[in-house]
């Protein structure tokens, strides 16, 4: 049984979870773990802060730390006090954030010390500010401002008050995509399509019958859309189960505690699938670990082939979204997997395949992704036209290219604005990079194209070596011949350290032209 998946405040939703897991432990964090019952209690203080230290319905309140319990108890804290939140990953530089600020009319920035001097500096001249609230201590606090510095635990001391009543549909979270076209863009999610995002993915999960999670290792940024989704889904659960929360993810820590704590399902990006291939994952007791779910990029067959073989009796699973989608597009149940599928739509959410002339693609024949669904964002921030275009004829279209088997089971080939058009033939870079991925001594590609005189577009591959590898440029250059079609294959090769990644682990194609 799953609650409602829209129609309640995320507010709402919090309080009918609480009623149920209020003597169970639901997160565990650097040692320290928490039941529902504190968790609430907790936020009802906070939420009573914010809105005695002037916090109005509505207004945005951007949060820029790294994950810790405090982030979760803003987010709901901050819906209980009839705002919405405008999380912000603390990697951003501080024009990045300055634009977040000066765009969101932010009211509040809740951070932690590490991070006063950027958020400070960032804040400078914005106008809508009326405070900066920091969690851990203001000994930090450093550089003068004329902002007032609120302390998070005086907040917190607040006596426990009433929720203030906000309607579903209106704004819940305002989250910046990642500006790979210019600036940054506000997404508004409502509170029904955060909630009805976290309930499609439960009850795409529950489709089989699968026994209930009883712990779950999350270290997905939650400032991330996806990491955010995740943490909503636990309002939708009936059944107890916990939550370890990890500040930042790195390999070897992820693996201590999915050993220490039994963890059975955990998510992650592909480029942290990897990162945890280079560790001696044999060495750990992972016995307990049925399922990890592979979101937020493509994951390579390669890496899902290895995954599974070095860890037998757990499964990947893949899923696809995006940030105006609250996170979820499609998702493969347990024990229904398809290799190289991002699985099927979930319980209310319609897609299909858009060709260019608006018609409706064949099973099998490429075209736009397009989306129907409670989930889907109200809109772009204070930009009607972009709005109006991304959203046209009712259907969110992510300028993603994809297909349908006859199954029903969705496959992501490429973003439309990666296409490289060689000699007017189209060439996915992700094609070409799982192809190079399949070579032993390759643990990492990036393709993008440069300009060409005669061809209009040549195909350019950034590759990383396994350590200790030979490889040379014309090594690979032969082996992808091998593999693709003469229109596919780079000529060019750069062998490169490390490929650049993106804030959330994604491999950063806008880096690598920059380096053409």
């Amino acid at each position: 049984m799953l609650t409602d998946a829209t129609g309640l405040s995320l507010a709402r939703l919090t309080e009918l979870a609480w009623d149920r897991f209020a003597d169970e432990s639901r997160l565990h964090f650097e040692g320290a773990a928490l039941t529902g019952g504190q968790l609430a209690a907790r936020v009802r203080r906070l939420a009573e802060g914010f809105r005695t230290a002037g916090l109005a319905p509505g207004e945005r309140v951007v949060v820029c730390m790294a994950n810790c319990p405090e982030v979760g108890l803003t987010y709901s804290a901050v819906w209980r006090a009839g705002g919405a939140t405008t999380p912000v990953l603390f990697l951003l530089s501080e024009d990045e954030l300055r634009h977040v600020l000066h765009d969101s009319e932010a009211a509040y920035v809740v951070t932690t010390p590490e991070f006063l001097p950027k958020v400070l500096a960032s804040a400078a001249g914005i106008s809508t500010l009326r405070g900066v609230v920091v969690a851990g201590g203001l000994d930090a606090a450093g550089a003068e401002n004329s902002l007032p510095l609120l302390d998070f635990a005086e907040l917190e001391a607040a006596p426990e008050g009433e929720l203030v009543p906000r309607e579903s549909t209106e704004l819940a979270a305002l989250l910046y995509t990642g500006g790979t076209t210019g600036r940054s863009k506000g997404v508004m999610l409502s509170h029904d399509a955060l909630s009805a995002a976290a309930w499609a993915a439960v009850a795409a999960g529950k489709e089989t019958g699968e026994p209930p999670t009883t712990v779950s290792l999350l270290p997905l940024p939650l400032s991330h859309v996806y990491g955010l989704t995740v943490s909503v889904m636990g309002l939708h659960q009936t059944e107890p189960g916990t939550s370890v929360l990890m500040r930042w993810f790195d390999p070897a820590g992820w693996l201590s505690l999915a050993a220490e704590h039994r963890v059975e399902i955990s998510a992650l990006v592909p480029s942290m699938i990897q990162m945890l291939l280079a560790q001696p994952i044999e060495d750990y007791d992972l016995s307990a670990l049925r399922r990890v779910a592979s979101g937020g990029a493509p994951l390579a067959p390669e890496v899902a082939e290895e995954f599974t073989k070095r860890l037998p009796g757990v499964e990947i699973v893949e899923g696809y979204g995006c940030t105006e989608s609250a996170a979820i597009i499609s998702t493969s149940p347990p024990g229904m997997t398809r290799a190289g599928s991002v699985g099927k739509p979930p319980p209310l959410i319609d897609v299909r395949i858009e060709k260019a002339d608006g018609s409706d693609a064949a099973v099998g024949e490429d075209g736009e992704i397009c989306v129907q669904g409670p989930n889907l964002m109200t809109g772009y921030w204070n930009a009607p036209d972009e709005t109006a275009y991304a959203l046209r004829d009712g259907w969110l279209h992510t300028g993603d290219i994809g297909r349908f088997d006859g199954d029903g089971y969705l496959y992501v080939v490429d973003r439309i604005k990666d296409l490289i058009i060689r000699g007017g033939i189209n060439v996915y870079p992700r094609d070409v990079e799982d192809a190079l991925l399949e070579h032993p001594d390759i643990v990492g590609a990036g393709v993008v194209g440069k300009k060409d005189a005669k061809l209009g577009e040549e195909v350019v591959a950034f590759v990383q070596l396994r350590p200790g590898a030979s490889l040379t440029a014309d090594d690979i250059v032969g082996y992808a011949r091998g593999r693709l079609s003469a229109a596919k294959y780079p000529r060019d090769v750069r062998i490169v350290d490390a490929l650049p990644l993106t804030s959330v682990f994604k491999l950063d194609r806008k880096a690598l032209r920059t380096q053409l």
